[in-house]
């Protein structure tokens, strides 16, 4: 609704000193034609993943196309590469990409450095800002974790994940088991060795070297017992606490019923080896759900369960967060980030979350996962809103701006301890050294301690 006072409301306010708005009916409707006609015939680019988020996102632009006149290209780049071209772009002010994709860890860094315009610059505008847009839609954590920096939203969330676990019905059946692990420990004290075997596996965690060793690996098991990457109050390093410790042994002890390669696979490695029957489970993210429950893309899709993550050494889960948030490029034109705006605010919206999921993305609108129908056919959703709504933690990964770096660090030495050449206490402490110079103004205090 357009907020704006009509002149009766204004006389009211002047004669009873309060500020009334006019009512729906009088109020000038609100909708996207009308809103993107001063930038029709507009072209902007977006940052795109090879992955199933994306390409349900292509599937539904061209209705947005059509009813705007706006056109939207992108750019599918490897995930490895899409930090660093979105830098070189910012940084020479190149203006490549007027939609950017903002990983939860690439958050600080981009928003600290204004490379993103904040959102209220939208919403503020009335021409611009659906009145329908309702942030509070939006899953609290999700939206802190992916989009919001310092107190400011710079992104709405797009591409979500939680963590889940995938698991072979049959596989377990065979093996004794009427139900998924509740616990990590159950994994390795009984899962582990009654489901490998025959050149099988009871687990696989992707933990190839680059942020899929640092977040998706490393960080997924220094939670589990306590531990943590850092103290919030003080910046400093807890990776040698009892905690932390007790996590990244755990991980060495869980190999020997993992594929001897693990260290090598990335996601796509291990979600094809639990969808070719090659591997019972895997704690991997909601938006492959996807590609494992596809005939064309996997042999186990009558045979695939989800559940919330197994609860660690407190009796609790804590289950990956990640995904991203499209955000305005603060370096495009003016026409460029309306029209940009214009498109994420559509793409991320209550109205289109139904269609988005239905071809294979996962939003982060609350509504959506409340449908019966979707619910009935996307089995991921009681486990990752699960997850979400009681385990969420927005700092899983920090999102300071140094992040990237400390990430570098984390996925050599990770790797290392996975492959024996490093204890877990060597690990760490070679993480320390290297890691401790890149905090040290927020442990000095020159820095506001931001996660």
């Amino acid at each position: 609704m357009n907020n704006s006072l009509c002149p009766f409301s204004l006389l009211a306010s002047v004669l009873l000193g309060v500020t009334t708005l006019c009512s729906p009916a009088l109020a000038q409707k609100w909708d996207l034609a009308t809103a993107a006609a001063p930038y029709k015939g507009t072209q902007i680019k977006a940052v795109f993943l090879d992955r199933p988020g994306y390409v349900a996102a292509q599937k539904l632009i061209p209705e947005f196309e059509k009813t705007t006149g706006i056109k939207v290209t992108w750019e599918t780049m490897p995930y490895e590469n899409c930090r660093e071209k979105q830098v070189l772009d910012f940084t020479g002010q190149t203006g490549q990409y007027d939609v950017s994709l903002v990983d939860g860890v690439w958050i600080g860094e981009y928003a600290s450095n204004n490379w993103l315009v904040p959102i209220e610059k939208f919403t503020s505008n009335p021409k611009l800002a659906d009145p329908s847009l309702n942030m509070k839609g939006f899953f609290p954590v999700v939206l802190d974790s992916l989009g919001t920096w310092n107190g400011k939203v710079c992104g709405l969330p797009f591409d979500c994940y939680s963590g889940v676990l995938y698991y072979n019905k049959e596989m377990l059946a065979k093996a004794g088991f009427s139900e998924p692990p509740k616990t990590w420990k159950d994994i390795l004290e009984k899962y582990g060795p009654a489901l490998s075997k025959d050149g099988k596996y009871a687990f696989a965690l992707q933990s190839r070297r680059g942020e899929t060793q640092s977040c998706d690996s490393f960080m997924r098991v220094i939670w589990l017992f306590g531990g943590s990457l850092l103290d919030p109050s003080t910046f400093k390093l807890n990776l040698l606490s009892a905690g932390s410790q007790a996590g990244i042994k755990f991980r060495q002890d869980l190999m020997k019923y993992m594929p001897p390669d693990v260290v090598e696979w990335d996601h796509d490695e291990a979600v094809q080896a639990f969808a070719q029957g090659r591997v019972a489970m895997i704690t991997e993210w909601s938006a492959f759900y996807s590609t494992l429950a596809n005939k064309a893309t996997s042999t186990v899709v009558d045979q695939l369960g989800v559940a919330v993550e197994p609860a660690g050494g407190d009796g609790k889960p804590h289950p990956a967060l990640g995904g991203f948030s499209l955000a305005v490029n603060a370096q495009s034109d003016e026409k460029k980030q309306a029209a940009a705006w214009l498109f994420i605010q559509w793409i991320t919206s209550e109205a289109k979350a139904k269609d988005y999921i239905n071809a294979g993305g996962v939003p982060a609108r609350i509504a959506a996962y409340q449908d019966d129908a979707l619910k009935k056919k996307y089995t991921f959703f009681g486990p990752a809103v699960e997850s979400w709504e009681k385990y969420g933690n927005p700092v899983f990964r920090p999102r300071f701006p140094e992040w990237p770096a400390v990430s570098e660090v984390i996925a050599q030495a990770g790797c290392e301890i996975m492959l024996g050449k490093f204890t877990p206490e060597q690990g760490a402490k070679t993480i320390n050294q290297q890691v401790e110079p890149l905090l040290k103004d927020y442990v000095n205090g020159k820095k506001p301690k931001l996660q």
